[in-house]
């Protein structure tokens, strides 16, 4: 029985370590953005993938009312025209499996990762969760129809799979780091 309590208070206590350090490593990046797709921009010469999201890849398509459209030329917009209030900022301390820096943004005041969500245009990965069911119940962006989510459909495509944006995601990402 001790021997577990010891084992979760060493957990805990590595957990708060790479917490601490992870903030200690934050970069902090302030200007103006150039929008790659709905979760992915360039700022100071920087990509960073927006935390915590997932939106739709730039060509996928969903379904409202019988028609297809083309929902991740959606997102890219939508991420563009909220990423055009002054003062975009970015801070993020790790990067993905492509080198981009995991960052939540916000600009004007207001978070470019939860905004996104809000829209319907990108669905919660890992955080956000109370702003997708609020997409979802009033149907707002892809939410109004039917659609593959954004890591399904890349599976379908052969594309990479992206590791969650959580603690658990970036677990994984280091135990599978080490055993490659």
């Amino acid at each position: 029985m001790t021997s577990w309590i010891v084992v979760i208070v060493l957990f805990g206590a590595c957990a708060l370590l790479a917490a601490r350090l992870e903030e200690l490593g934050k970069l902090e990046l302030a200007g103006s953005a150039r929008i790659h797709d709905g979760d992915t921009l360039t700022l100071e010469g920087e990509r960073i993938r927006l935390k915590g999201i997932d939106a739709f890849e730039i060509d996928q398509t969903c379904e409202s009312d019988g028609r297809t459209y083309a929902c991740g030329e959606e997102a890219t917009a939508y991420l563009r025209q909220i990423a055009a209030a002054p003062g975009i900022k970015c801070a993020g301390s790790r990067r993905d499996r492509y080198g981009r820096l995991v960052a939540e943004c916000e600009a004007g005041g207001r978070s470019l990762n939860r905004e996104m969500v809000s829209s319907g245009w990108a669905v919660s990965y890992g955080a956000y969760e109370s702003a997708e069911a609020n997409a979802r119940a009033n149907r707002r962006g892809a939410w109004r129809g039917e659609f593959v989510e954004p890591r399904a459909w890349r599976d379908a495509k052969g594309q990479p799979a992206e590791n969650q944006h959580d603690l658990i995601g970036w677990l994984m990402e280091k135990v599978s780091g080490f055993l490659l």
